[in-house]
């Protein structure tokens, strides 16, 4: 009876000592465990070169075109040069080819931008944001070959919508001149939703050159 007493009094301390153990993650697990967290940088980084760069430039029409079909009729642009989500009451995101001269810039802001004059009667017909901080989604929105049902929730979804702008940031616009930007032109490949009544396309560049005056 004693060493039954006593073999259990060792399988409730083992049991005890159990109970306070850690189980801590090896190093292998742990990076498994990264590799597989939802990294929404690093998806846009694998796409852009081989799938959006491509994509926009084979979608996209001369701003003026996709511009005056949008205005009279936004389905039928939508269809030769757009795309937006099928679920949902989301405006449709054009793909567009920008050529003209900068007519205004704004570079205090972080939001900074320049108005472009595309059909040389000298007033803006588009607004390109040249960062750091871009608004709106429209790299994201015009892609055809990414939808909302591919990820958890509206949160990764709009982390995604981001991480294209500050692709585009890191890659392009941070690169680029900020004084004396007024008169020079500018050749830009990229996406803009269709604007409300009376305001300016608001346009994001996947591709953007800045030239002489």
């Amino acid at each position: 009876m004693a060493g039954f007493s006593a073999a259990c009094a060792i399988m409730l301390a083992g049991a005890l000592a159990l109970g306070g153990c850690k189980f801590v993650r090896t190093e292998d697990e742990q990076k498994r465990a990264a590799a597989g967290a939802f990294n929404p940088e690093r998806l846009v980084a694998e796409i852009w070169d081989t799938k959006v760069v491509p994509y926009l430039e084979e979608r996209a029409g001369p701003f003026e075109d996709v511009a005056a079909l949008a205005a009279g009729d936004p389905d039928a642009a939508g269809a030769k040069y757009g795309h937006k989500e099928k679920q949902g009451n989301a405006p449709w995101t054009f793909a567009a080819r920008i050529d003209g001269t900068i007519v205004a810039a704004e570079t205090k802001s972080r939001a900074a931008y320049v108005d472009v004059d595309v059909d040389g009667d000298s007033k803006a017909d588009v607004r390109v944001s040249i960062g750091p901080a871009i608004r709106g989604t429209a790299i994201r929105d015009s892609l055809d070959f990414v939808n909302f049902n591919e990820f958890k929730n509206q949160i990764e979804w709009a982390q995604y919508g981001k991480s294209f702008n500050t692709h585009v940031n890191g890659a392009l616009l941070e690169k680029l001149p900020r004084e004396g930007l007024t008169g020079r032109s500018i050749k830009a490949t990229g996406a803009y939703p269709l604007p409300a009544g009376g305001q300016l396309p608001q346009f994001v560049p996947a591709t953007i050159t800045i030239g002489g005056s």
